[in-house]
């Protein structure tokens, strides 16, 4: 755990979040400024900084992220009409918090190209 970033304490309870999902190694909460109907911020409890810090020994770690994430669609029942799975990496992409997650959009139809 890095100690000051926010994606560690909340994946810690250090700080409150709206549980979705709770596992050995990733957690998901729901976003505190969504942009869809469903909004939800899907993180790896190790600290790894970016996708950029995935290698050999993180891939288990990003698929695993995809799956919870496609699981949950699922349980909201918008998987069918589809969904976006956003991952932003350094700040010319938008990330604010250095820590890897993935960002589960539903619940509307979204444009291309987005931003």
């Amino acid at each position: 755990m890095a100690e000051d970033c926010l994606f560690c304490k909340i994946a810690a309870k250090q700080i409150p979040a709206k549980f979705v999902r709770e596992g050995e190694r990733v957690v998901a909460f729901e976003d505190l400024n969504p942009v869809a109907p469903h909004h939800v911020l899907v993180i790896p409890r190790e600290h790894l900084v970016s996708t950029l810090s995935i290698g050999p020994a993180q891939r288990a770690i990003a698929g695993e992220l995809i799956e919870v994430a496609a699981d949950i669609a699922r349980e909201r029942g918008f998987a069918d009409n589809g969904y976006r799975l956003v991952f932003n990496t350094n700040r010319d992409a938008g990330m604010t918090v250095h820590h890897i997650h993935l960002h589960l959009l539903g619940g509307r139809r979204f444009g291309w190209p987005p931003g």
